[in-house]
């Protein structure tokens, strides 16, 4: 059976005291959750949630690593440096670093392999932009996504990867992808894994929806078939919120 999980991506917000009092208030309200639950922090919030949620049921990832092991690189955090803070997981190709940071295959491909070298699970990110979503070229595009930067993996190590299908154009803006236009997609992504490693890999892999995901359309969402749960951005922000959403899963 594949993980049922519910990841919040916090981006680039919250002070460090602001992290440690929502990661606090998420420790008091997620005692049981039904389903694996994540948060994703900044760097420098990382050590510090991870010891304040030891024996809770959330996980902790990085919304990052670097694409070299260490050495001269000023600013950066290796996969290793993650790792020792006691994360467990790590996102990888998010779209505003495919775009803000002119991530490209061969350099996620890197990232992903340094991770896993580092006993972090990757949740791996793919998805179209509008131009290609309008040019029905959504399946080509994520195909191509998923062969230049994780079909490399041997299967022990790829059953050891999150995917997480966003729509670029539902990222941030309000829009979301229709739940018929998520199972078609999820569907189509297991597909590609089923050729690629197996049907019984293909349906234990946790594949995940992310695109203006919130508290109002994740049980929708969450229902079809093959969407096992949500990377969720904004209303991560919220306890509220994202406990509603984890409960909906």
């Amino acid at each position: 059976m594949r993980t049922k999980m519910v990841a919040g991506n916090w981006k680039m917000n919250k002070t460090l005291q602001e992290g440690v009092a929502l990661a606090t208030e998420l420790k008091e309200r997620v005692m049981n959750p039904k389903c694996e639950v994540v948060i994703a922090t900044p760097f420098i919030h990382l050590a510090t949630v991870v010891e304040l949620l030891k024996g809770s049921p959330i996980h902790v990832a990085a919304e990052n690593c670097a694409d070299h092991a260490l050495g001269a690189y000023t600013g950066e955090v290796s996969a290793a440096m993650v790792a020792s803070t006691g994360a467990d997981y790590c996102i990888i190709g998010h779209s505003e670093r495919r775009q803000y940071y002119a991530e490209n295959y061969d350099i996620l491909r890197t990232k992903v392999d340094l991770a896993l070298e580092n006993g972090l699970r990757p949740i791996f990110c793919i998805g179209e932009v509008k131009e290609e979503r309008e040019a029905n070229r959504q399946n080509e595009v994520v195909k191509a996504q998923l062969e230049g930067s994780v079909f490399h993996l041997n299967e022990e190590n790829f059953r050891r990867v999150v995917l997480a299908y966003e729509p670029v154009w539902a990222i941030g803006t309000g829009l979301t992808a229709t739940p018929e236009q998520a199972q078609e997609m999820h569907a189509y992504i297991r597909s590609l894994v089923e050729k690629k490693y197996g049907k019984a890999v293909a349906e234990d892999t946790t594949i995940l929806y992310g695109g203006s995901c919130n508290a109002k359309n994740a049980a929708e969402l969450f229902a079809n078939a093959d969407v096992d749960g949500g990377l969720i951005g904004g209303a991560s922000l919220k306890a509220d919120d994202f406990t509603t959403i984890i409960n909906a899963r």
